[in-house]
């Protein structure tokens, strides 16, 4: 029983042992991706650290690098502590194979002073011959060549033990040499942090002086986003009212076509199709009554939520969802429909699912805005300097649509929104983060 015991025990600790290797798998794949990040993060910051005004935007962008650094700080101290367990689990390995061994050793000498004892030819065939009957001269045989091959068998587990037991050393050994590494990786990347909230605290201290042209700054970007959003608003309405129109008209068709009289030509039904359409209810310009088509366009933008891809390739969310803090004023609040995403210098806009374009908007000269429609969602791209796509195009997921404007201040930044009908959603719960 207490042998069945430790077998169970081994096993279980081997099966943890598999399970912290895959984590640790995992644990280093999410470090090199943040790792990746943090220099993006560093290319953004140097780029615009070369425009003088754009104090603030490089305060978003340094807290960012500084929650990814923490991000960082935190995977290698899971790493460390993943290694930790596993080292305890080895050890105890080890631990146990040098008791196992001890054992086997014991017996196995025990064993070769029996058979020093008995060594000569003579005694064992005195053994066999002075057996009652041939049935016991063979039961003897048989025990002397067991006995043998036991012996065998006890020296060859003896050296597959002590072969385990150097290989368990070894892995010991390699694991304590990375644990030294991460511990001193955590080290230079805790300087690094301190380093950067003191850099950033310098760039906070340096516009505090500006807090009422900030403050007058804010208002009037939130003027413009109201303007913005109310444009955005009466267009989706339209689209909806576009939709209902057309799906009307098509149940109108289908209807007209089924109770066809005898003789009645195209355009007479044509022409009682729009007769049903004009008596029937108003359309909606709020929601979007779904034809089976839509509603399976409609499932699949859903059945994706979390798993969309960022309109663009390389970016973080500068400003989050709903209201949101300055980041030098806490108490200075804005707005936003949607998020703010920070991308470099001359990036692609790009769509995030299949959809039809149902408007491109042209919100200023310099800034251009892209609607999609997929079901009774739509996505829209604002912060664009130019559109490759135009109202009526079919787009599939990742497609091209346009480029990401560089305002003066050298932020490349586009808004990106979400909504089902005329209702706004968080769409950081859509994107793969």
């Amino acid at each position: 029983m207490p042998k069945f015991l430790l077998s169970l025990i081994f096993v279980c600790l081997t099966s943890l042992s598999w399970s912290q290797d895959s984590q640790q798998e995992k644990l280093e794949a999410r470090k090199a991706q943040i790792q990746r990040e943090i220099r993006e993060n560093e290319e953004l910051l140097r780029s615009v650290k070369k425009k003088e005004k754009s104090a603030v935007h490089v305060i978003v962008i340094q807290a960012n690098k500084i929650k990814l650094k923490e991000k960082l700080i935190n995977t290698t101290e899971r790493q460390a502590k993943l290694l930790s367990n596993d080292m305890y689990i080895n050890q105890l390995k080890i631990n146990k194979l040098k008791r196992e061994l001890e054992v086997l050793k014991g017996d196995y000498a025990e064993m070769i002073v029996k058979s020093y004892k008995s060594r000569s030819e003579q005694s064992r065939a005195m053994f066999i011959l002075s057996s009652e009957n041939f049935l016991q001269a063979y039961k003897r045989a048989q025990y002397m060549k067991q006995y043998t091959s036991y012996r065998k068998m006890q020296g060859v587990e003896i050296s597959s033990k002590s072969k385990q037991l150097v290989d368990y050393n070894g892995k010991l050994d390699v694991q304590k040499t990375a644990k030294k590494k991460l511990i001193a990786e955590n080290e230079k990347e805790r300087l690094s942090l301190l380093k950067e909230k003191n850099e950033q605290q310098k760039v906070i201290n340096s516009i505090k002086k500006d807090k009422n042209k900030i403050a007058a700054d804010i208002k009037k970007k939130q003027q413009e986003a109201r303007a913005i959003e109310k444009q955005i608003d009466r267009l989706i309405r339209a689209a909806i009212a576009e939709a209902n129109r057309k799906a009307a008209a098509e149940a109108a068709m289908k209807k007209a076509e089924a109770s066809k009289k005898v003789g009645e030509t195209k355009e007479e039904t044509k022409t009682r199709a729009k007769a049903i359409a004009s008596s029937a209810p108003a359309v909606s310009s709020s929601k979007i009554v779904l034809t089976p088509e839509a509603k399976i366009v409609a499932d699949n933008f859903k059945a994706n939520r979390g798993r969309l891809p960022f309109p663009v390739e390389k970016g973080f969310i500068s400003l989050g969802f709903g209201d949101q803090p300055h980041p030098v004023f806490p108490h200075v609040r804005t707005h936003n429909s949607g998020v703010e995403i920070t991308t470099e210098q001359g990036a692609n806009a790009r769509a995030v699912f299949d959809g039809e374009v149902t408007s491109v908007m042209v919100l200023s000269p310099v800034n251009k805005a892209v609607m999609i429609q997929h079901g009774d969602y739509f996505t829209v791209y604002q912060g664009l300097s130019s559109v490759s796509v135009s109202k009526g195009d079919k787009v599939s997921r990742k497609e091209v649509i346009g480029k990401v404007r560089t305002s003066g201040e050298g932020k490349t930044v586009i808004k990106f929104l979400i909504l089902q009908n005329t209702t706004y959603n968080n769409p950081a719960s859509w994107l793969s983060m």
